[in-house]
């Protein structure tokens, strides 16, 4: 555990998990059927100064949680430029993503979402196969 991580309060987290929607801010993977509890995340983490104030926190899962670990930006595979990663807390999903093959895969449409897409590794062949699965079963995409 980060020795600068803070914990956060049961209420704080319930807020945040609500304001998302129970959905991973980056691959909108419900709680409801992904499993393991989505984890609090921090847009601005913590090691780059990120408080854990309500404005600064999101959910992902914990895959996405993971592969974004304390970076807060990525490389667009399409021309190789350095760009932010998508922020769930003030960016629109739709503007920047799409899914692709009936919901089963994300695809960036600006250089912040592919960026984030890369380095997130939305479409690793486990999640891809999940999510066909849940397609099938009528849990995938979500309607908003």
């Amino acid at each position: 555990m980060n020795p600068r991580s803070t914990r956060i309060r049961a209420a704080l987290r319930q807020r945040v998990c609500a304001t998302a929607r129970f959905r991973c801010g980056y691959c909108q993977s419900s709680q409801h059927i992904i499993g393991p509890l989505l984890e609090i995340e921090h847009i601005i983490p913590e090691a780059h100064g990120g408080s854990a104030e309500e404005l600064n926190l999101w959910i992902a899962c914990p895959r996405c949680n993971k592969h974004k670990s304390d970076r807060m930006e990525g490389i667009d595979p399409l021309d190789g430029s350095i760009v932010r990663f998508f922020n769930p807390r003030t960016d629109h999903w739709q503007e920047h993503f799409e899914w692709i093959e009936l919901g089963a895969m994300v695809q960036g449409k600006t250089p912040i979402g592919r960026a984030t897409a890369h380095a997130l590794d939305m479409n690793n062949l486990d999640i891809v196969a999940a999510r066909r699965l849940w397609i099938a079963a009528g849990w995938h995409p979500l309607k908003d």
